[in-house]
């Protein structure tokens, strides 16, 4: 599913125009990078988590002469089901 089925659906179940469908999720979804870009968890009740985890510097090899690279620290995103979401899913 892309960001236009969604936009979609949620047109759909909630009875409102796409482009209602379709500000309502952008701004769910820059509220949500906006809070992990500044260091903040983000808790949907019954759905998941998303946090920033920091991934350590590591040592990684150059996929063609294998030489040795140092991977500097980075931060990603990570996202943890609830556990209402996982028994939904089973």
């Amino acid at each position: 599913m892309n960001k236009s089925e969604l936009v979609r659906l949620v047109a759909e179940r909630s009875g409102i125009t796409l482009k209602d469908a379709e500000q309502a999720l952008t701004a769910t979804f820059d509220i949500i990078t906006d809070r992990l870009a500044a260091g903040e968890r983000v808790q949907i009740s019954g759905f998941g988590t998303f946090e920033i985890k920091t991934r350590a510097a590591r040592t990684g090899h150059h996929p063609v002469t294998r030489a040795p690279i140092e991977i500097p620290e980075s931060r990603v995103p990570d996202f943890k089901a609830s556990q209402i979401l996982k028994d939904q899913v089973k």
